[in-house]
């Protein structure tokens, strides 16, 4: 038997629709025979310092009647001991994580910039309770600065209670202003307390 297995992505993605991209069905049923998809690969290993999978694309030679695939290994595999270049794979849509195709609903890619948060919201759980959008830094930054709303001035000036991350990283965790982040530089949003809904600030 061999020491690896393919992980089904589709509970990973729904659980993380913001950070870890999984394409949509449809976009899947239209991968062809010689289109390239990327699976996970779990595998098991004595060596503490490998991981725990390996990421690595397969080469499609045949989509089968109930939706599946059977294809080749298109990588040289890193830490799998029993699995090598060209070796056949066969797959369903739920281990497919990535394909040549566009998509135009890649969350990942649509909220990979970055902004300033604290940690009372990427930490400690608390719902976002002001944001605004200054100019951006850099590429990287998407110039939006997010906070629950209740930090202190001291809170805010200890740069241990801020954190850089990707947009995507603090929907996770409540995404609710994300109808907001087209929003332009200076604007600036309150989270109404009575009813939950953000509104504009005109104090930034």
């Amino acid at each position: 038997m061999p020491n690896w297995s393919l992980v089904d992505a589709d509970p990973i993605a729904a659980d993380n629709p913001y950070t870890f991209y999984k394409p949509s069905r449809d976009i899947i049923a239209r991968v062809q025979p010689g289109d390239v998809v990327k699976l996970i690969f779990r595998f098991e290993s004595n060596d503490p310092q490998a991981p725990a999978a390996e990421r690595m694309w397969v080469m499609v030679d045949e989509c089968l009647v109930d939706g599946g695939f059977r294809g080749r290994l298109n990588n040289e595999p890193r830490h799998i001991q029993d699995l090598k270049l060209d070796d056949p794979v066969v797959f369903a849509p739920c281990h497919v994580i990535s394909t040549q195709l566009d998509d135009d609903d890649n969350l990942v890619e649509r909220y990979v910039q970055c902004c300033f948060v604290t940690a009372r919201v990427l930490d400690d759980g608390v719902r976002v309770g002001y944001l605004y959008r200054e100019t951006p830094d850099d590429e990287e930054d998407s110039g939006w600065r997010i906070m629950a709303g209740d930090e202190s001035d001291d809170y805010m000036d200890d740069s241990k209670n801020l954190a850089f991350v990707s947009l995507g990283a603090v929907l996770s965790r409540d995404d609710a202003f994300r109808d907001l982040l087209d929003a332009p530089v200076g604007s600036a949003f309150a989270r109404n307390a009575e009813t939950g809904a953000f509104e504009p600030d005109d104090a930034e």
